[in-house]
């Protein structure tokens, strides 16, 4: 981990830009899931071996979520959902490998992050209601709410920036500060709870993605279910 949370080190430099060290890790993140989707879904059958049933399963098991928080078909946040949770859960476990740090414990990979949820939330807002609906959401129920619905926009994706970038942060940087005291047995049950809370980190963080976006497909906002879970997330 580096001295501070929001410094970056820099691996090379094409000509005057400088890619630093949580880059490159993305970058790789995303090369190994790329080669993993593609080796485990090459050969789909109709009656499924182990690893086939296992990914049935998982996405099943997202599509149920989805159906429960947004009606009408799952597919269309299905890749959306299902990519922020895979990518931040691998991202989160990065910190268990040695000389890696975790691209989620820098403020700017989270910020792309929420940034991506923000610009999906203004699509599919718009898409459902078209452009004058969905800035008419925005006055709703009164002319009066028209400033707090938009900063409300803007924080919820903020809060969405920050819980990921804290929580994941302080879990990388308190397993470097054991190892350099301890030495490398001692962090093994840290590690383990590093694993545990950077999967709940990942599906928190998919979940209220799903919330924000889905809640601006229809008019009259969040269902109590949606609701009730960014209540419990907060």
């Amino acid at each position: 981990m580096e001295s501070s949370p929001f410094e970056a080190g820099t691996a090379f430099t094409l000509g005057p830009v400088a890619i630093t060290t949580p880059v490159v890790v993305t970058w790789a993140i995303m090369a190994v899931l790329t080669v993993a989707s593609i080796l485990m879904t090459r050969r789909l059958s109709l009656k499924p071996g182990r690893a086939q049933a296992v990914l049935e399963l998982i996405v099943s098991t997202i599509d149920s979520e989805i159906r429960a928080t947004v009606p009408g078909d799952p597919a269309r946040f299905r890749a959306l959902i299902g990519t922020l949770l895979v990518f931040i859960l691998a991202a989160n476990w990065t910190s268990l490998v040695p000389g890696a740090e975790p691209p989620t414990a820098h403020l700017e990979t989270d910020a792309a992050l929420a940034i991506i949820v923000f610009a999906a939330s203004i699509f599919w807002g718009i898409r459902s209601l078209g452009v004058g609906g969905w800035l008419g959401a925005f006055a709703k129920p009164s002319w009066l709410m028209l400033p707090f619905n938009l900063i409300e926009q803007v924080t919820r994706h903020f809060s969405l920036m920050i819980r990921l970038f804290g929580n994941v942060m302080s879990g990388a940087f308190i397993i470097s500060i054991v190892l350099s005291l301890a030495g490398l047995l001692v962090p093994i049950p840290l590690m383990a709870l590093e694993m545990l809370t950077g999967a709940v980190q990942a599906y928190i963080f998919a979940t209220l993605a799903l919330v924000f976006v889905g809640s601006t497909v229809s008019e009259a906002g969040p269902g109590p279910e949606a609701q009730q879970k960014e209540k419990t997330h907060d």
